[in-house]
């Protein structure tokens, strides 16, 4: 993997090209920096766009690592565990039973039904993916009732919506008429979903971020900034982060 030196701190980054970019594009987030450039440029070009946004990258790349050391994470899905919930941080209950499957519910807090007949070194695997599960089938019904609810009522109706696992997107719309939502985004409060939501609806109108596209959203959510100015900030807590303890 190639590496940016600023100063004497060491940045890796991974190169990608792609004929849908007309010149370089850096993304930096907690797990990787990610430079996208057209087919056709040279080691210069990439080189000097590295030159050009190196300070911008080492600054993204600290704020990143800080997030991510406080962001929500467990050692175990067990009882007592915290699971971040549409803004809040949720108690996790584990309960034996005598069913063979793995049931998720929520009243106050999640409440998980794992089978006494699973062993200990697959129970924690099992519990995240009934929880990942549980969690994408809700963020599912929370889009479908806020596409009808918006869609409708201002001409926005998309020929169909996704739950997805983006790398580095909250939402996309493609020309196809199509929305994805990241499914972290149930993680947040449920009024930054419906941003999320609408900004993409605005997108079947409007394709690009210009003045038409933001005054859409402000006409339909006068409060959107507020909204985006807390997935800015907080998007480091989106996630249920599962994490090693130490020997």
């Amino acid at each position: 993997m190639p590496i940016l030196t600023v100063g004497n701190i060491d940045i890796p980054y991974s190169l990608k090209r792609t004929g849908q970019c007309e010149k370089a594009r850096i993304t930096v987030t907690p797990d990787d920096v990610e430079v996208i450039v057209p087919p056709h440029a040279s080691d210069e070009d990439i080189a000097k766009a590295l030159q050009r946004r190196r300070q911008w990258i080492f600054e993204e790349s600290r704020k990143m690592k800080e997030r991510a050391s406080s962001s929500p994470s467990l050692t175990r899905f067990a009882t007592g565990a915290k699971i971040p919930y549409r803004g809040r941080m949720m108690r996790l209950s584990v309960v034996p039973t005598d069913d063979t499957l793995v049931h998720v519910s929520y009243r106050n807090g999640f409440l998980v039904e794992c089978p006494m007949t699973l062993a200990d070194t697959s129970k924690d695997i099992l519990i995240e993916e009934a929880l990942r599960l549980w969690l994408k089938k809700k963020l599912r019904e929370d889009v479908a009732q806020l596409v009808k609810q918006y869609g409708e009522a201002n001409d926005l109706k998309p020929k169909s919506y996704r739950i997805k696992d983006q790398k580095h997107m909250w939402g996309s719309c493609g020309k196809d008429r199509v929305i994805n939502i990241n499914w972290h985004l149930i993680f947040a409060p449920k009024t930054v979903l419906e941003y999320a939501v609408i900004h993409e609806l605005c997108h079947l109108r409007h394709r690009n971020h210009d003045q038409n596209f933001w005054r859409l959203v402000k006409q339909i959510l006068p409060d959107y900034e507020a909204r985006k100015d807390w997935l800015d900030k907080n998007e480091h807590m989106l996630a249920i982060n599962k994490v090693t303890p130490g020997i």
